[in-house]
């Protein structure tokens, strides 16, 4: 059994694990009886850790939200990942958050072991970032949506389209999807009453939330899926949809969410959907694959593939 001390440290880190635990699945993860749970539960409280109770049979406890911040307790995996993620952030695509990015790596650093220490030295030393020349997300902005989302909330902002138009929008948020480069809202427009997905480096910053919405199942049954749909190949003038002969595993590796959506045929086979401002770019696109294919639609993109092959092999000879 766990001395005392040692027990107070682990109740917190399934609290901090888990957002509510019934009373007996905690005894049992302590190996303890009730009422010596009682007592730990009390300590933490004369801590001023802010411990909910509920009593009944159904009865448990969560921690609650106080008036300062916790000590997060992390596994060496935990903390490991976090470094990592604070070292990104720091030079990452969302805008005002890399001073407080540096503000806590310092702090983690400074107290993580040294085998931790080496490891994180390690996976640092060889990650080579790109510079990132692309918009920004203003943090406040990406917070403010993030809590909407959570808590159903709809919001009212001033939105930009690619060629720079203003416009109101008033939707209902539901996920918020990262591509690599950009982020995305996906959210139930009320007055166009269909969903949207909106690049949030277009949202302008003094957004407000307002009642409450209830929430639809997700558009084309997944998120990202819609994110992928509507930035692959919804927006082009030039959309295709094309037979890839190869498992849908070994296309995803070369053919990102944001360059086109796949949907596996069999094992060795899987549709491709995309699209590019100009038929050239579809063609070489496809080209560049690395796999033998047969384009399904549009009839167009055939007769261009095959002005090109025959311009291309009158240059071979």
């Amino acid at each position: 059994m766990l001395q005392a001390s040692a027990r107070l440290l682990r109740l917190l880190s399934l609290f901090q694990a888990q957002r509510y635990w019934c009373g007996a699945e905690l005894s049992a993860r302590l190996e303890v009886t009730g009422r010596t749970l009682r007592r730990d539960v009390e300590r933490l409280r004369s801590l001023g850790y802010p411990v909910l109770s509920t009593s009944g049979t159904a009865g448990g406890y969560q921690l609650g939200a106080g008036t300062t911040l916790p000590p997060l307790l992390l596994d060496d995996d935990e903390a490991v990942a976090v470094v990592i993620g604070l070292r990104t952030a720091a030079s990452g695509t969302i805008e005002g958050i890399e001073e407080a990015s540096v503000r806590a790596l310092l702090k983690l650093e400074q107290v993580l072991p040294s085998r931790l220490r080496r490891r994180v030295t390690a996976l640092h030393s060889f990650i080579v970032p790109l510079a990132h020349a692309g918009p920004t997300v203003n943090a406040k902005t990406l917070t403010v949506i993030a809590g909407a989302c959570r808590d159903h909330h709809r919001l009212r902002f001033t939105y930009h389209s690619r060629g720079g138009a203003a416009s109101e929008r008033a939707v209902e948020p539901h996920r918020l999807v990262h591509t690599g480069s950009r982020w995305y809202l996906v959210a139930w427009d009320v007055g166009r009453k269909d969903w949207r997905t909106f690049r949030l480096d277009r949202i302008d910053p003094g957004l407000t939330s307002s009642s409450l919405f209830a929430p639809r199942q997700p558009p084309d049954g997944d998120y990202a899926a819609y994110v992928s749909k509507s930035v692959s190949y919804a927006p082009y003038p030039h959309r295709a949809r094309v037979t890839l002969f190869a498992s849908v595993e070994t296309i995803a590796e070369r053919v990102p969410p944001s360059v086109g959506l796949l949907e596996a045929i069999d094992q060795h086979t899987c549709t491709l959907h995309t699209g590019a401002q100009s038929l050239d770019v579809l063609a070489v696109h496809l080209a560049l694959i690395g796999v033998d294919f047969r384009v399904q639609e549009p009839a167009e993109l055939n007769d261009h593939i095959r002005r090109l092959t025959e311009r291309l092999a009158r240059a071979m000879c």
